[in-house]
């Protein structure tokens, strides 16, 4: 299963993103994968792990050296290889990281080769986490397809979830299908869930949890620390714990 986490900037998607790689890791049954596609890179601090090199990384230095590459050595088959090396294992889950997106040349070649790449590499896993980059351009540039799950993340304004439903919108626009689209209230407090839930609803948009305001996040987040260390009885991580099971129903 494939599961992406998407959502204007500033609405806490790469929170949910992490906290959601260690809900499924907590099953010690899964083979997990996240992949950290925004170019703004927060995922790795979040799952507490160092990334050396990223798609983006290697992509660069291939292109700069396509022509040398060794006699039977194809193009491909190195991106393959390198790619694969870029993979950071850990006990839990393995974490990919993507990187900027381009670069000052052309590569719309490069980039649908990687993707098939990953592609490929998602299929050894029982699931995939993606945290996209904010905004809509992630589906512009067809960088989430075949998802499975559509998690858009929104904040405790309308605003948000306006996002979320051109999102739906626009994935229908350009026929990138998903099997579901829900949306993650978060920072949510008594006050605010019930309007949110409501206005929802009314363009048409599924509420798959809230996510409440938790000063643990805030100063996890203010301190750098790794996000998955948060306590088991921290209440963002008991919610998106939730959301969790009903996905993996």
């Amino acid at each position: 299963m494939i599961i992406a986490v998407s959502g204007k900037g500033g609405t806490g998607k790469t929170v949910i993103a992490s906290l959601l790689v260690r809900c499924l890791a907590e099953h010690n049954a899964y083979d997990i994968l996240a992949i950290d596609s925004d170019p703004d890179s927060n995922l790795p601090e979040a799952l507490g792990v160092d990334v050396e090199r990223t798609i983006g990384d290697i992509r660069e230095e291939l292109l700069e050296k396509r022509d040398s590459l060794p006699p039977g050595v194809s193009w491909r088959s190195q991106l393959e290889y390198e790619a694969m090396r870029a993979i950071v294992e850990t006990r839990a889950f393995d974490l990919l990281s993507m990187g900027r997106p381009e670069g000052p040349g052309c590569y719309c070649a490069a980039n649908h080769v990687l993707r098939e790449i990953i592609d490929t590499f998602a299929k050894n896993y029982d699931y995939v986490v993606i945290d996209t980059e904010a905004g809509l351009e992630h589906l512009s540039r067809r960088t989430t397809q075949n998802v499975d799950v559509m998690l858009v993340v929104t904040d405790t304004s309308k605003r948000g979830i306006t996002t979320a439903a051109r999102i739906k919108e626009l994935a229908e626009e350009l026929k990138i299908k998903f099997k579901h689209i829900y949306v993650v209230i978060n920072r949510a407090t008594e006050e605010t869930k019930q309007k949110l839930e409501e206005y929802a609803r009314e363009i048409g948009l599924k509420v798959i949890g809230v996510v409440p305001e938790d000063e643990n996040v805030r100063h996890y987040d203010h301190e750098g620390k790794p996000l998955v260390e948060l306590p088991p009885d921290t209440p963002a991580l008991k919610a998106v714990r939730e959301i969790a099971e009903k996905i993996v129903r």
